[in-house]
């Protein structure tokens, strides 16, 4: 069972969900269970393996989705006694730690071409989620994408509009041209991600703007879009463009300044 339980939260893990892991490590007195005991909580609430079931466990259960939320490992300790305050009469005392898996942060490229294979590398060196969308088949297959998680193939702005996003989504636009970023982006404003990006000029991006501005989208949805993507560190090449827009990325995930790390203060020695 144990090893169904770790399989199971590694498949978890590697489709961008949350994950925690129970553990009893300390029993004391009689307790429904074992020192060692384990069990996988998802974020769902579901479950695999147990510590022994009833108010323990399901108190447990509710800390680990607790912990979770925050994305903190935690601890917890209980009396299994009447006065307690599980209101258990097994006598015994238990301890317990809940270790939380991060998720696998989700880069979602909207358009299989050189600036998209780019970006998909850099993904899968930072252990990203890859999904790569594009409406042609020889730009988003697993010849030219051998390691995505996802590969999607049809219209753009179809697939996003139906595309689960939430705050562990990173999305960044690179369809062929500026109508395929324009659909793709109507499609995505003002949901909940992480981050998204555009490429294009800042004429054309300015036109799409005033575009879907027309179209009733909310003005201060488009300011939170970042376009013109990446940082303003290339030579023009895709792959420093797509360095560039990784580093943007990483600024934002990691709450980062972006500034050189020279010129942060240190202590004088």
């Amino acid at each position: 069972m144990e090893g169904k339980i770790m399989q199971e939260i590694a498949k978890r893990i590697d489709s961008g969900e949350k994950v925690a892991l129970v553990t009893l490590i300390g029993v004391n007195g009689s307790s429904p269970g074992k020192s060692g005991s384990i069990m996988g909580v998802f974020f769902d609430r579901t479950t695999l393996g147990t510590i022994g079931g009833g108010s323990l466990e399901f108190q447990v259960i509710n800390s680990a989705i607790e912990a979770m939320e925050i994305g903190e490992n935690s601890e917890f300790e209980f009396s299994l006694e009447a006065n307690g305050s599980l209101d258990m009469r097994c006598g015994g005392k238990v301890k317990g730690y809940i270790k939380i898996f991060q998720r696998r942060r989700k880069l979602i490229i909207a358009g299989g071409g050189h600036l998209g294979v780019d970006l998909y590398k850099l993904g899968k060196y930072l252990n990203m989620y890859t999904v790569i969308i594009d409406d042609r088949e020889e730009y988003v297959n697993q010849d030219r994408f051998p390691n995505a998680d996802e590969l999607l193939c049809g219209d753009i702005g179809e697939i996003l509009k139906n595309y689960s996003l939430d705050d562990n989504s990173y999305l960044v636009i690179v369809t062929r041209g500026h109508l395929g970023d324009k659909n793709a982006l109507r499609a995505v404003v003002g949901r909940k991600t992480a981050y998204v990006g555009m490429i294009g000029s800042r004429k054309k991006i300015i036109e799409s703007y005033k575009t879907l501005i027309e179209e009733g989208i909310d003005q201060e949805d488009l300011s939170k879009i970042y376009s013109p993507v990446g940082l303003d560190i290339s030579s023009g090449e895709p792959s420093e463009i797509a360095l560039g827009i990784m580093a943007e990325i990483l600024k934002v995930k990691n709450k980062g300044t972006g500034k050189h790390m020279k010129d942060v203060k240190i202590i004088n020695l």
